[in-house]
């Protein structure tokens, strides 16, 4: 290297020092300066790590006093460049001395890096361009926000996830029965609303018991991150912005405090949001005369958002009038009227039964019959004639037709358990025993006192003899010692070993004195769950019970167990006490009774006889049919009945012939609200909320995905390049922890602490505390844009050793980006991504490209050293130039071809969702002119970016051939 005062050089292995100046020459070293950082480095001359900066006729450059030049001659001069041109300020011919560049300037482009000396190592050029690669095929995968949720891969989850999560602005209820997955389907909806675009900001409106369970459900299945806001949270983001709930882009907060505090309401309308999702929407009562204050402020609320989602599993639960009202907040405009949707709701029951005939495939009545060729015109004669004669096509057709026209079919999503398979049997073992004698003490002396107090307390107290018990004995109680739950417990748990069983009790203070004795007295293993707990003790808790060796064999959780996590895995489930609240209930079995549990569910209830315990279990299991079957009626039946079984609870003597006569009554209403709802099924609605199984083959594409290797392969290979320490935890999971040497500080969603990572669903769904990567997963989105922002692997040099060209011989690969700068919410990369274009040219200007694939050619090349890279860079550089122009014209060529493909898939894809819209609004009015109108605008609106859409270089790689 020949060093001279004033030449400007960068340093190869500290490029963020800036453009540095030699200073000084001693002997054999050199030390040069960096104004842009204040630093300076002595090395020795021969061998120093830095490149000499040399720009070309057609760069810009800029000076120190920060004008700039357009080169158009180089005249070197006693080791010094002196670079002529054109100012671009004046545009006067001038001379600008290499001492007086701009000390800030940074080589972003590949062409500069590449002549600057700046080259990646031979693996970060790979990376990137297959990160491009993945980018491209994500963009346009139409399973994109479909397959990073922590959830079985369930079809009705799947189809009312894709059917309402690419719509705009979608407005809809959904009211699944219980245990099938409403908050799984919200949360997928958001979810792909969110990852493509189509919604940035949402509010999540939940009773106030659910929040925090609505809370973990959203970070742990789908890694959306959302802020509580209280009475505490408002008050201290006032202090920040003049409206608190601008401070967030996901905010769930509660029903009662919307209500209740009308100063932070107001805040709530006035901000911008894209969603609002409101549970538990059955709280929304209303009738002609006096809506309530609750469905006031969301009937206020929802008017400014364009996007609504509604959930309740029991749409008619206050009545008709208030089903009506949810639905006229999800459209006014249609549903404006009452007595007007009674009389819609009269003809859309005709066709449902219709419907529901064509499905058992039972004889029509001429009345149905006559329904069915009024709706279906000229063809429904002919339909109902072939379907008569046994056609199965014609019955296909009918029913699509049917659907088609269905009432609220558009924005009313309903599945039941008799509609959907996959369920297992719950089967009750109850155990009696003798109430101890000290409780029977404890429980007189509080009699003596006086019950006093509520008569629920009263029944509670007498449900909880232990808590009594505590109340005079202190926290030391020792009620573990002689309750005889206790050791049945840890009899039923020893005779079923190794089998899990999840035990749920009310309270913490009862979970916590449980696993006391278990441990204490059987050593057995068993982790504690309840609400004093943070979220990561909880995950560890669950994650201990979960691991398949070294676990525990028993969860103990509070109440709080109920809500949230599922233990399908497990198929014992033993209820310590039982909750007042039928839901509760059915929460508690639900934690097993779900989806994808693949044995009968054994429910042991161990109760005292002839106690208030004894009382409650019969009225659970003869009145309700609670354990064994799902309780669909139990909240209606609670209402009707629950006083008569407060008086009975409360007085905590065992009537048996009262309790009888109580259990028949309703037993009997049980059978008859049961036959009213069966004969009330819309099976139409159904089958439009389940599918009809056009979603098994979703459901086989998500699998594809799961099963292939490609994500693992690519984010390892990151890892290991980004300096992402992993380590092994067990079968399909790593733990990941930053290291010192990471090239950056920080990496997307890793924690300073680490973490436990899977790219196995199943794996994930099992063990809690593991984080479930898919590509959908923020890490991987985050990863994948912190490598194409960067200039990580931009230049690169690669050496192809083969006998058979000859040495010397040389190729330039040019990656260049076709791109159309778009907003988010267009989701023009389904149409036109980011595209990679690949073009690989020889020396005489030959693009070989499309008969060299790249992952073939690049198994041949090996890697290179830096200095010798620069050495080759140097002594091809002006024959690289001329590719370079050569390569941008291919590319630009290559880019009118693509704006042409996009530009026929977009209007194909937009012009067939609006005639198809279009024709169906004709028949069914649930579709809004604003759907229309979206489409129309989106469809300008992407022609435009489409014509603007540009190609830029984005990596080069020089490879020369050696023997």
């Amino acid at each position: 290297m020949n060093f001279s005062l004033g030449q400007r050089w960068i340093s190869d292995t500290e490029s963020d020092l800036g453009l540095g100046t030699v200073v000084a020459l001693e002997g054999r070293q050199v030390n040069i300066l960096f104004p842009a950082s204040g630093e300076s480095r002595v090395y020795a001359q021969a061998e120093a790590p830095v490149t000499r900066v040399l720009f070309n006729p057609g760069d810009v450059i800029r000076s120190a006093d920060e004008w700039e030049l357009t080169v158009s001659e180089v005249i070197e001069q006693d080791g010094l460049y002196t670079y002529k041109g054109t100012r671009l300020d004046n545009e006067e011919p001038t001379e600008l001395k290499e001492t007086f560049l701009d000390h800030f300037i940074k080589f972003n482009k590949p062409q500069d890096r590449l002549f600057a000396g700046q080259i990646d190592r031979f693996d970060r050029y790979t990376l990137r361009y297959n990160t491009w690669q993945h980018r491209f095929h994500r963009d346009q995968s139409p399973l994109k926000g479909l397959i990073g949720q922590r959830a079985s891969l369930i079809e009705h989850q799947l189809h009312i996830a894709r059917e309402v999560g690419q719509r705009f602005a979608p407005r809809v209820l959904l009211s699944d029965e219980v245990g099938l997955g409403k908050t799984i389907e919200a949360g997928m909806i958001l979810h792909q609303q969110l990852l493509t675009g189509r919604a940035a900001r949402v509010l999540i409106v939940v009773p106030e018991n659910l929040q925090h369970q609505w809370l973990v459900e959203m970070l742990r299945r789908f890694n959306l991150k959302f802020a509580i806001f209280d009475e505490e949270r408002c008050a201290e983001a006032f202090a920040d912005s003049a409206n608190v709930f601008e401070t967030e882009q996901l905010v769930l907060t509660s029903l009662e405090f919307l209500t209740k505090k009308k100063r932070w309401f107001e805040q709530a309308t006035l901000a911008d949001w894209d969603l609002l999702v409101v549970d538990e929407a059955h709280h929304l009562s209303w009738s002609v005369d006096k809506p309530s204050t609750e469905y006031l402020r969301i009937e206020e609320l929802s008017q400014d958002i364009a996007g609504l989602i509604l959930l309740t599993a029991t749409p008619d639960q206050l009545g008709h009038q208030s089903h009506f009202a949810r639905l006229k907040l999800l459209d006014p405009d249609r549903f404006y009227d009452y007595d007007a949707f009674v009389e819609q709701e009269r003809h859309y029951q005709e066709i449902a039964d219709a419907a529901n005939s064509i499905l058992q495939e039972q004889a029509l009545s001429a009345e149905q019959q006559q329904v069915l060729v009024n709706l279906l015109g000229s063809q429904g004669e002919a339909l109902l004639a072939q379907f008569s004669a046994g056609d199965t096509q014609a019955k296909e057709h009918i029913l699509e037709q049917l659907l088609d026209r269905h009432g609220t079919g558009r924005i009313l999503f309903r599945n039941s358990r008799s509609g959907i398979s996959g369920y297992p049997q719950r089967l009750l073992h109850s155990y009696p025993m003798a109430m101890p004698s000290q409780y029977k003490t404890a429980m007189n002396v509080m009699g003596s006192l006086g019950n006093g107090g509520p008569i629920e307390l009263s029944a509670i107290r007498a449900l909880f003899p232990e808590k009594i018990f505590q109340e005079f004995e202190g926290e030391n109680a020792s009620w573990t010692q002689f309750d005889p739950r206790v050791q049945w417990l840890i009899d039923t748990l020893n005779s079923n070993k190794p089998q899990k069983m999840l035990v749920i009790c009310a309270k913490a203070e009862t979970a916590l004195s449980l696993e006391q004795a278990l441990r204490e007295r059987e050593g057995i293993k068993a982790a504690v769950f309840h609400e004093g707990m943070s979220i990561i003790e909880r995950d560890r808790a669950a994650a201990f019970f979960a691991d398949i060796e070294d676990s525990a064999q028993v969860l103990i959780c509070s109440e709080i167990g109920s809500e949230g996590r599922n233990f399908q895995f497990a198929h014992h489930l033993a209820l310590f006490d039982l909750p007042l609240n039928p839901d509760l209930l059915e929460q508690r079995i639900g934690r097993l009774d779900r989806i994808g549990q693949t044995q009968d569910i054994k429910i042991h209830v161990p109760y005292f006889e002839n106690s208030a315990q004894h009382t409650l279990l019969r009225w659970y299991h003869e009145g309700l049919n609670a354990f064994e079957h799902t309780s669909t009626t139990g909240h209606m039946l609670n209402q009707e009945f629950g006083d008569e079984l407060l008086q009975l609870l409360a007085h905590n003597s065992y009537q048996d012939e009262v309790l009888g006569e109580l259990v028949g009554r309703v037993s009997s209403r049980y059978g008859e609200l049961k036959t009213q709802m069966e004969s009330g099924r819309d099976r139409l609605l159904e089958l439009h909320s389940s599918g009809q199984g056009k979603s098994e083959h979703l459901v086989e594409d998500i699998k594809v995905v799961d099963d292939s290797f490609e994500l693992p392969t690519y984010m390892i290979n990151l890892f290991d390049t980004w300096g992402v320490n992993q380590e092994d935890r067990g079968e399909n999971s790593i733990v990941l922890k930053p290291s010192e040497h990471m090239l950056g500080a920080n990496f997307p969603s890793l924690r300073d602490e680490g973490m436990s990572i899977t790219f196995d669903r199943d794996t994930a769904l099992a063990q809690e505390d593991l984080h479930f990567i898919s590509w959908d997963h923020p890490m991987v989105e985050g990863a994948m844009e912190m490598i194409c922002d960067d200039d990580f692997g931009t230049a690169s040099v690669a050496l192809l050793k083969n006998k058979k060209l000859p040495a010397g011989t040389y190729f330039v690969e040019l990656i260049y980006i076709a791109e159309a700068m778009a907003p988010k919410s267009l989701q023009l990369g389904r149409y036109l991504p980011p595209t990679p274009v690949r073009v690989l040219l020889d020396k005489g200007g030959n693009n070989l490209a499309e008969n060299v694939a790249f992952d073939a050619f690049n198994q041949q090349l090996n890697a290179v050293g830096r200095q010798t890279a620069s050495k080759l860079v140097n002594a091809l550089q002006s024959a690289i130039h001329p590719l370079i122009e050569q390569g941008n014209t291919l590319a630009q060529t290559q880019m009118e071809q693509l704006r042409e493909t996009a530009k026929t898939a977009m209007h194909q894809a937009v012009d067939s969702e609006l005639e198809r819209l279009t024709s169906l609004k004709e028949i069914n009015p649930n579709i809004r002119d604003e759907e229309l109108k979206h489409f129309q605008r989106s469809r300008a609106e992407m022609d435009g970016y489409i014509d603007k859409a540009k190609v830029k270089l984005d990596a080069i790689r020089l490879i020369v051939v050696s023997h």
